[in-house]
């Protein structure tokens, strides 16, 4: 019989454990609580019951909420305004680009060198497929780039580029994957559904789910200002479960819940008077347990099979992902005439992925219509991750250090 209560404490001491030793490593903490979910995985670990990872969708649901919160949260318009027109194409070229160039490469291998990859995708889902992996190629995680910032004292435009675009990464990374989501969905409905219905319908959910955002982060606002919380438990406590109610409302009513969540921490850093307060508390004392959850859950969801079957489209996956983060990152900068180091130095620091990725290629292989190769998706998506933030630092110091930003 399985003991839930025994695999929750196994999982965060565990966690835990390897993250601090990836901290002691030079690694991001993200890394070792995977390799913890590796560790634990019911493939590998006999403690773990097989059926268990599909048993925690409810707590990888808090988890997402909670990310995707702190991506809206980092969506300031005093931020937006400080950075500039630059920060923003950068951002959008770089995107862009690297969704342009994982879909145009995954469709062309899958399409025409399938039988050679060992991978067994049906040439047919070659279109929704590689829409769905080349949407996840957007989002970047800062973390790596923002430890060696504080560990080395790096101060210049390079840094405050990076750290700039990655703010923005993720709203973008939602969007495209949305956009890629709804189109795919028709795809896989063999024909029935048109271009306009499907339009109408990303729209629609669109609509709800920021509109129930906007409403849970409103009535959030009137809490905190009508009972005049200053208390930190009392926050952890009314964020955590509007959170929830938010993600869980935008389901039952049609919407995109982590556009949801997202809308639901901009509305707050934007139009509460206790902003700074709110996100600090739940980096202090909710956030380091929320990723070990969700990273370790993460790494207990990893087929083997998939991700040696898929070895040669994680490959594919990251120099495609590569190539459109430089080049997009070159043309946003070249466009909004930015300092030679920005423009040859930035790309680098926006190849690190995580957290939110990982989410979404969870929600991916939720969805029934994406069955037959969700599992290959995700293992081609924890396999990039993996690697990503293996590198992730290393290529952080180099960067800041080519730039001139990180003196000795």
């Amino acid at each position: 019989m399985m003991d839930t209560t025994f695999i929750v404490g196994l999982i965060i001491i565990v966690g835990f454990l390897f993250g601090k030793i990836a901290e002691k490593t030079g690694l991001p903490k993200a890394s070792g609580y995977i390799l913890a979910g590796v560790a634990l995985n019911p493939q590998i670990s006999t403690i773990i019951p097989p059926s268990f990872p599909d048993l925690t969708e409810p707590v990888t649901n808090i988890c997402l909420a909670f990310i995707t919160f702190e991506v809206g949260g980092s969506l300031s318009l005093d931020k937006i305004k400080k950075l500039g027109r630059g920060i923003l194409n950068i951002t959008f070229f770089e995107s862009v680009t690297a969704f342009l160039f994982v879909l145009a490469g995954f469709f062309a291998v899958i399409h025409f060198l399938d039988g050679y990859l060992g991978a067994n995708l049906n040439p047919a889902w070659a279109i929704p497929f590689s829409m769905l992996v080349a949407s996840l190629a957007a989002p970047t995680d800062p973390s790596a780039t923002l430890a060696v910032s504080h560990e080395y004292h790096a101060r210049g435009m390079v840094s405050d580029t990076i750290m700039g675009v990655a703010a923005f990464d993720d709203a973008m990374g939602m969007i495209l994957y949305s956009i890629a989501g709804a189109l795919a969905l028709s795809l896989t409905a063999g024909g029935e559904l048109s271009f306009l219905h499907v339009s109408a319908s990303f729209l629609m959910e669109i609509g709800i789910s920021v509109l129930t955002g906007f409403v849970f982060g409103y009535l959030f606002n009137r809490l905190t200002r009508f009972f005049k919380l200053s208390n930190e438990a009392q926050f952890i406590v009314i964020i955590l479960g509007l959170m929830a109610l938010c993600f869980g409302a935008s389901d039952r009513l049609g919407g995109d819940p982590l556009l949801s969540t997202m809308s639901l921490g901009f509305i707050i850093v934007n139009y509460n008077t206790q902003q700074e307060v709110i996100f600090d508390v739940l980096q202090r004392y909710t956030e380091e347990l929320i990723f070990i959850f969700f990273f370790t859950i993460s790494g207990m969801h990893l087929l083997f099979s998939s991700l040696v079957q898929g070895s040669l489209l994680i490959a594919l996956f990251v120099v495609l992902r590569a190539a459109g983060k430089f080049s997009g990152t070159l043309l946003g900068a070249h466009i909004s005439k930015m300092s030679r180091p920005v423009k040859k130095y930035t790309g680098w620091g926006l190849i690190p992925q995580g957290g939110i990725v990982i989410g979404l290629a969870l929600a991916i292989r939720k969805e029934a219509a994406f069955g037959d190769f969700s599992d290959l998706l995700l293992g081609i998506i924890m396999g990039a991750t993996i690697i990503h933030e293996l590198i992730g630092p290393v290529l952080a110091k180099m960067t800041l250090k080519r730039a001139g930003e990180i003196k000795g």
